[in-house]
């Protein structure tokens, strides 16, 4: 295992975080009080903001804009990140419209798809090279994604959102998130259902 390997479950808790940090009204938080809020362990709460913030103070907690600020840094909230999206179905439509991408200071420059109503696809070169593209969102079917991808990856695109049913190739240097709305309503289902049998 990588020496500064952090694991998804880690980086999923940090927005959790932020996000009850800026319902806070109180100057000081201890970990014991965050988890607490969130039905989390105490010593997970205590090891996750160690490795965030060093401002933790004994018997007072961290200052909570301080906190905040330690979170935004840590996950790169403070750079701006600048997206394209390709494909503008209803999920494309979906996320390109929304809002809450800007509390991350992400921005979705521009929309593209072989409709007349967008960009066309073939302006994703000039575009990528003029704007300087952090990250690409695929939102079209399967058999097109992957050449999405490539154009995405000729442009010097080392992040790519997938929302496509299928894995990406891509080259060791490249992050792919891949989102499979259908697999998560199923692990959902399966879920409820073991609850329901107990």
């Amino acid at each position: 295992m990588l020496q500064n390997y952090v694991s998804e479950a880690f980086l999923e808790r940090i927005p959790l975080y932020l996000n009850e940090l800026e319902k806070y009204k109180n100057d000081y938080i201890s970990s014991t009080t965050l988890a607490n809020i969130l039905n989390l362990g105490e010593v997970l709460v205590r090891k996750d903001l160690a490795k965030i913030s060093q401002g933790g103070k004994p018997k007072i907690g961290y200052h909570v804009m301080d906190l905040m600020n330690d979170i935004k840094d840590y996950m790169g909230y403070n750079n701006k990140s600048k997206a394209i999206i390709v494909g503008m179905g209803r999920l494309g439509n979906a996320l390109y419209h929304y809002s809450g991408f800007n509390k991350y200071n992400i921005h979705i420059l521009e929309a593209f798809d072989i409709l007349d109503d967008y960009k066309n696809i073939n302006e994703i070169k000039d575009f990528c090279s003029e704007q300087d593209i952090d990250v690409g969102i695929i939102t079209v079917p399967k058999d097109q994604a992957q050449n999405v991808c490539n154009l995405l990856l000729s442009q010097g695109i080392k992040a790519i959102w997938n929302f496509a049913p299928i894995r990406l190739n891509v080259p060791e240097d490249v992050i792919v998130q891949n989102e499979n709305l259908a697999d998560s309503l199923s692990i959902l289902i399966k879920h409820k259902n073991d609850v329901v049998r107990k």
